[in-house]
């Protein structure tokens, strides 16, 4: 997994900490941190997390590696 894969897996991952904070409890965590849902850096944060899950979508559907093993080795006596 690139860097960028896992920064992304991580803003996903606070985007819905952050949906599931707003679901059962009604708190906007991002907004109550930066100023509100209008301040220029939660649209900046939200705008990242939306990008974030674009690129994880590219991971869903990314096929799997299969497991190599090597073969094991002949001894020589």
């Amino acid at each position: 997994m690139s860097a960028i894969q896992r920064i992304a897996l991580v803003l996903t991952i606070v985007g819905a900490i952050n949906w599931g904070l707003i679901g059962f409890f009604q708190f906007d965590l991002v907004a109550s941190i930066f100023g509100g849902q209008g301040a220029a850096i939660s649209r900046i944060i939200y705008g990242l997390v939306g990008i974030a899950g674009l690129i994880n979508l590219g991971l869903l559907f990314k096929p799997t590696a299969e497991v190599v093993r090597d073969p094991e080795p002949r001894s020589t006596r």
